[in-house]
Formats: structure tokens, sequence, C-alpha cells
């Protein structure tokens, strides 16, 4: 279970927009030349395939949290009370053992 939480789950701001960006390049240029293809040979079918092929890589080199998203982290600033004092933060669970 702890390496489940392990398991980096979030895309600072500029990964976000780099991975849309990307998304957007794959499956245009696979849409292009899977209409490209589709038109020579007279297949529909054809150009389904070719768009769902770019779909399926543009899935996998976006969806996940990948290092190269993960570049620019924001730093938070420390909660603060209504007065203005910061608040203390609450102990890590990574370090505590049952």
């Amino acid at each position: 279970m702890d390496f489940i939480n392990a398991i980096p789950t979030h895309m600072d701001y500029d990964g976000q927009a780099r991975a849309e960006r990307l998304s957007r390049y794959i499956i245009t240029l696979f849409g292009a030349v899977g209409l490209i293809w589709g038109y020579i040979i007279q297949q529909f079918s054809q150009t389904v395939y070719i768009l769902g092929a770019g779909f399926a890589l543009a899935a996998l080199l976006t969806i996940p949290p990948w290092p190269m998203y993960r570049r620019k982290p924001l730093n938070w600033q420390p909660a603060r009370d209504e007065n203005g004092v910061i608040i203390k933060e609450q102990p890590s669970k990574k370090g505590k053992k049952k």
C-alpha cells in the first residue's frame, strides 16, 4: 500500500499546458495522415484506425503525470489564521509506522 501512496499524482500548470499542446499536435498529425491515407486507398476505416492509434499514443504520453510534466511545482504559502499567524503544519503520514 505504501508503494501506491508514493506514486506522484500531480502535474504542475506548465506541465498541463505542455501535455495539452502535445496531445493536440499528435491527434492533429495522425488525423491528417489518416485522412490522406484513407483518401488514397479509399477506405474510411483506415482513417479511423490511424486516428485511434494517434489518440492512444497521445493518451499514453499525456495522461500519466510523467516527470517532464512536474518540473515547475508551485511553492504554496503556509496557511494563516484570521489574525495572520502561520498555522503549524500537521505532521506528515509518510514517517509514521503502524
